[in-house]
């Protein structure tokens, strides 16, 4: 296939591109700065603009554009950023597959999606949650719906916590517990629908391979762990106690709805399309994936 990725140079993007190239696909990155090498195409999702050109014989469109969630608090500016960067680019995106008549769309969205369910489970056909961040995964997937009615076939991948060797969320913690610092966020009961950075890749690139797949897709490991659990974990894989505690409250007050949705809620994703699919994870277990990422 020739693949359209936007948001290419993230840890998610850079992985995918080196994994579809790998298998023989070639890869189209669509950038904002002036074009630097062959195989960029400038765009700007504000103003509605993908260069000339860009969409030539591609097959599948893959969108991971967004402005990172952290750090910092979520004002009213920065929550308006947030939007803006997903469903600008989701809109220009999806317009233009409707356009040229691309079969497939896979665009990012997140296990945010659900809110704070608590300990129940959820899947694909689980309703969205409260809160800022399923608002926004709400708007980020709907503005898909442009290439769906197209006859498109759109996936949104809701994507969990990834877990990778460079980058990514391990990069914050994994200093803090080398030095024995490291412990729950609050009373360590919400849930952490982690996922590897292989599987993270894997699955888009399934999602792409398998036309059966379509809709909601959850991006998160078999085995949905509690923070506590999670803890846990990260203390055995990198040898070292983790018995800190940091109190919820001291969280909402230094980042305030930040903390609260991104540390004390929590998402018992479960990965049913994937699984019912055919996909088989590389890595089924937390200690799997710890394993990899550390």
């Amino acid at each position: 296939m020739r693949v359209l990725i936007a948001g290419a140079s993230g840890l998610i993007g850079t992985s995918l591109t080196t994994r579809l190239r790998g298998s023989g696909h070639e890869v189209v990155r669509l950038v904002r700065r002036e074009e630097r090498a062959e195989d960029e195409r400038r765009w700007d999702p504000p103003a509605g603009e993908i260069a000339d050109g860009a969409l030539d014989g591609i097959d599948a469109v893959v969108n991971l554009a967004g402005a990172p969630l952290l750090p910092g608090r979520w004002s009213a500016a920065r929550k308006q950023v947030l939007l803006d960067s997903r469903v600008e680019s989701t809109e220009v995106l999806a317009e233009a597959v409707a356009e040229h008549g691309i079969p497939v769309l896979v665009n990012a969205s997140a296990v945010g999606y659900y809110g704070d369910p608590g300990p129940s489970i959820v899947d694909e056909s689980s309703p969205a949650g409260r809160g800022f961040l399923a608002g926004l995964c709400t708007a980020w997937e709907g503005a898909t719906e442009t290439a769906a009615t197209a006859g498109a076939r759109v996936v949104r991948i809701r994507t969990g916590l990834v877990l990778a060797r460079k980058g990514g969320l391990l990069d914050v913690l994994r200093p803090l517990f080398r030095l024995g610092l490291g412990g729950k966020l609050g009373d360590g009961k919400q849930y952490m629908p982690w996922i590897s950075l292989d599987d993270e890749v894997g699955a888009i690139v399934f999602a792409l391979e398998h036309e059966a797949l379509s809709g909601p897709v959850n991006l998160s490991g078999p085995q949905p762990a509690t923070n506590a659990a999670f803890t846990k974990a990260l203390g055995r894989a990198v040898h070292r106690p983790a018995f800190w505690q940091v109190p919820g409250f001291a969280m909402k007050i230094a980042l305030g709805q930040a903390a609260e949705e991104m540390a004390l809620f929590g998402q018992r994703a479960m990965p049913r399309a994937l699984e019912e699919a055919g996909y088989q994870f590389r890595h089924p277990t937390l200690e799997d994936a710890l394993a990899a990422a550390t």
